[in-house]
């Protein structure tokens, strides 16, 4: 096992290179979360920092748990090729649609029905670990193409907000997730 303050260029392309990466995060009480993500919405911005493009599901947790507590990890498992597991430890903040920094951070991502926060990891530790349990698995296709992105794209963004308004305005826990900035 190896711990760092920082991410180093191997790190880096490593963490690129993965397809589906999960996100932890807690609040001082309640559930903690985890949750799978990929389609592209990673971007590492340097050693130090990370952002993604969170896409509007049937929760929001990760949102609720920040406002609380603003930790986060996001963990990497090498599915192919050499055993490796790498977590990322730090402090989040969210930048929603309605905010002026929405527009320069949303340009690092594709455009993507459903978009609803980023989320930029100021990053205070990394953690390699073997990974000889994690099976080989190879990717066969997305979801996403076929049935995420046009349930939102039809919807519009009209649609969108009023499926945020009842699905992602409060937490599992019953905790804001100021989605809509009215909570």
């Amino acid at each position: 096992m190896g711990i760092s303050n920082k991410l180093n260029e191997n790190q880096k392309t490593f963490i690129e290179a993965q397809p589906l990466f999960f996100v932890a995060t807690a609040g001082r009480d309640g559930r903690v979360n985890v949750s799978p993500k990929g389609m592209n919405t990673l971007k590492v911005v340097d050693n130090n920092r990370i952002i993604w493009l969170n896409l509007t599901g049937s929760g929001n947790e990760t949102a609720a748990h920040l406002l609380d507590v603003n930790r986060m990890t996001l963990m990497f498992c090498a599915f192919e090729g050499g055993a490796q597991i790498l977590r990322v430890y730090g402090q989040a903040k969210i930048i929603h649609p309605r905010d002026v920094s929405w527009g320069s951070a949303v340009a690092d991502f594709p455009k993507i029905a459903g978009s609803r926060q980023i989320f930029d990891l100021t990053i205070d530790m990394v953690q390699t670990s073997c990974g000889t349990g994690v099976p080989y698995m190879s990717v066969v296709k997305s979801r996403a193409e076929e049935e995420l992105i046009p349930y939102y794209e039809e919807m519009g963004p009209e649609g969108v907000e009023n499926y945020w308004r009842r699905k992602n305005s409060l937490s599992i826990d019953n905790k804001p997730t100021r989605i809509l900035n009215d909570h």
